[in-house]
């Protein structure tokens, strides 16, 4: 239960939920859309879980936790970037016309 409201609770808003969202919109067909993007959750989830445990048992802890917190970082700044990228390009859009 505790595990299923902490995926619960963390994937409310995310980007997951947005493309899910927006693919929707777009659709004609909720259900499916609603299929997909579940059985796409609960597979990545089962290769988390397996990954997760396997990795563990050769890898310390602190390692793992450590690469996942540069990973995040790094993804972070990546759409910082990406953002900043992307304002600049409007802006330069909107001066032209």
């Amino acid at each position: 239960m505790s595990t299923f409201l902490t995926i619960f609770i963390a994937e409310l808003g995310d980007k997951t939920q947005l493309a899910t969202l927006t693919i929707s919109g777009t659709s004609n067909k909720p259900l499916a859309v609603f299929l997909g993007s579940a059985s796409a959750l609960v597979f990545a989830s089962l290769i988390g879980a397996l990954a997760g445990g396997s990795i563990s048992t050769f890898v310390p802890e602190y390692i793992l936790k450590s690469l996942a917190s540069a990973t995040f970082f790094i993804i972070g700044v990546r759409l910082l970037i990406s953002s900043k990228t992307s304002k600049d390009n409007d802006n330069n859009e909107k001066d032209i016309k």
